[in-house]
């Protein structure tokens, strides 16, 4: 294809995982197309949920919090592409927006930081998080424990777990990873709290009329990661989650078939409604009626969270 007339402008988040992962999106490009140094350049975009950091995301309008502003800064021609968490991302984007690539997934587990597992911990033990789903999942393990709200990048937590405010908090292990800090923790393996949808992804949007962006980033999409976590999202279609619902959901490509994991789970953690399939690469359709058939079996209490 044929070079950018300018250097491309790659907007993210200005956490320090947000801009690893820039970085990281940045390299990809250039090793993939022989571009140099200057080919591209990051712009920084503050979002909302950066700037607000003392209340829950669900009640100050959810995870478009973490992309308003960045889909903004791509609609008016400020930026050329962007760069998001994938679980960060809304299940339902806008028509002018595609999501066009995902690098290599990480570890999509979750680290426990203060304690060796969650039966470590001390009698009603207090859990610093603002997942619904880890919140969930903790106490359906330790009904005892309380959950406090810990928001702020991966450094601000830490900070209040060291300064006291908690026994423990939980954190993504791609996070730590690519932040250079993989011996923090004690790693939660998959059966114990399956992960967040698109937990440990990246990927990259850009406008679906940017023919020539389209065709740079095809380029260092891996397919294999973009067709498993395109199916959790499916799930989340199909439930119509929000930032309110305890949802968990994991597709592993096994052979030619996708295995889907998918969970959703009380806010005290005393129900849990899941199940698992294998499907064919791309049956979008197929998720969904994963995420369909989990409120159906949900008591009516349950179900509720995602109504409305």
């Amino acid at each position: 294809m044929k070079r950018p007339e300018r250097p491309l402008r790659l907007g993210t988040r200005g956490s320090p995982l947000a801009l690893a992962q820039a970085h990281m999106t940045a390299q990809a490009l250039r090793d993939a197309h022989g571009w140099d140094q200057d080919a591209i350049v990051t712009v920084i975009v503050q979002t909302s949920g950066d700037r607000i950091q003392d209340r829950a995301l669900a009640e100050i309008g959810g995870k478009a919090l973490w992309t308003k502003e960045l889909d903004r800064a791509l609609v008016e021609g400020e930026i050329d592409c962007a760069v998001h968490s994938m679980k960060d991302v809304e299940t339902i984007r806008p028509e002018a927006i595609h999501v066009a690539a995902m690098l290599p997934r990480a570890d999509v587990r979750d680290r426990l930081v203060g304690a060796e597992n969650l039966a470590a911990l001390p009698p009603q033990p207090i859990v610093g998080t603002s997942s619904p789903r880890r919140a969930a999942q903790v106490k359906r393990l330790r009904p005892d424990a309380q959950i406090i709200l810990f928001r702020g990048n991966v450094a601000t937590r830490l900070a209040k777990l060291e300064a006291g405010e908690a026994h423990a908090t939980l954190l993504a292990a791609a996070g730590l990873d690519r932040l250079g800090q993989a011996d923090i923790g004690a790693t939660v393996e998959i059966d114990t709290m399956l992960p967040a949808p698109s937990q440990g992804a990246v990927g990259i949007e850009t406008l679906a009329d940017n023919a020539d962006m389209l065709g740079w980033l095809a380029a260092i999409n891996h397919r294999d990661t973009f067709d498993c976590v395109m199916a959790e999202r499916a799930v989340l279609r199909g439930l119509g989650g929000t930032c309110h619902s305890p949802i968990a959901a994991l597709a592993v490509l096994e052979g030619a078939q996708i295995h889907l994991r998918a969970e959703i789970i009380s806010p005290e953690g005393d129900e849990t409604v899941g199940d698992e399939a294998w499907l064919a690469r791309g049956d979008a359709a197929a998720a969904e009626a994963i995420g369909r058939g989990l409120l159906e079996r949900a008591s009516p209490a349950l179900r509720s969270l995602f109504e409305g």
